[in-house]
């Protein structure tokens, strides 16, 4: 993965806006500050897919966030699309049939599966609601034992499981953290959450943030804050 001097590769900017143009802008506007870019569901039927080649093409590392879940045959086949451009990230939900699909389509391409354990927004009502009766750091940790028995490369958790599942995966496995925030940013709709310096601390390799540097009033400034505080850890 690639890294200027004013950069951290380990962060990823969630480009979670209304087209393609106004991320194009947003890539424009933080310039050297971020190296790497996550691309998700909002962009991914608007041109998100080319808009990441061109990011390539530009040398930065992309994160197709497109969570995977389907039929086995099914997640293989969209794997092995992803593992023909070049994407450093691909998420896809940690089941563990989907996950070893996944593992199947990458093929030997260098790209790095990541299993969704369980989302930022919810939290134990929230999972009640659905059907689990586990906490979520339970269901997490499940998720992580069958991530690794899978073979994919890391998972993306809160950064509140982020010590716990350190403390129980391989050397090399990523925990890649949404749901982190600058101390005093609004918390939006993200209910488990942590600073970028407690995430880094407690064992998150990669972190993904959005809002605190994409709606901030100068988005460079923000994500070089952030940069300045993921080195001090």
């Amino acid at each position: 993965m690639s890294q200027s001097s004013n950069s951290d590769a380990r962060l990823f900017v969630a480009l979670d806006l209304p087209s393609v143009a106004e991320a194009e802008a947003m890539v424009a506007q933080l310039g050297d500050a971020v190296e790497s870019y996550k691309i998700g569901l909002q962009l991914l039927p608007i041109g998100g897919v080319d808009f990441g080649q061109r990011l390539k093409a530009l040398g930065k590392n992309v994160f197709y966030d497109f969570k995977f879940h389907d039929i086995g045959a099914t997640v293989e086949k969209a794997t092995r699309s992803i593992a023909g451009l070049n994407a450093d990230f691909l998420t896809v939900h940690a089941r563990p049939d989907v996950m070893r699909s996944a593992v199947v389509g990458r093929g030997d391409a260098p790209l790095k599966i990541l299993g969704v354990t369980v989302l930022t927004s919810l939290d134990r009502q929230a999972l009640l609601d659905i059907g689990y009766a586990d906490t979520a750091e339970d269901l997490v940790m499940r998720r992580v034992e069958q991530a690794i028995a899978a073979g994919i490369d890391g998972v993306v958790s809160s950064p509140l499981e982020a010590e716990a599942i350190r403390a129980n995966v391989p050397d090399g496995f990523c925990v890649v953290t949404p749901g982190v925030r600058p101390a005093g940013a609004d918390k939006g709709d993200q209910k488990r959450i942590a600073t970028p310096s407690a995430a880094l601390k407690s064992g998150a390799s990669h972190l993904v943030i959005g809002r605190p540097i994409t709606q901030a009033p100068d988005p460079r400034a923000a994500a070089l804050a952030i940069v300045a505080e993921m080195a001090d850890v």
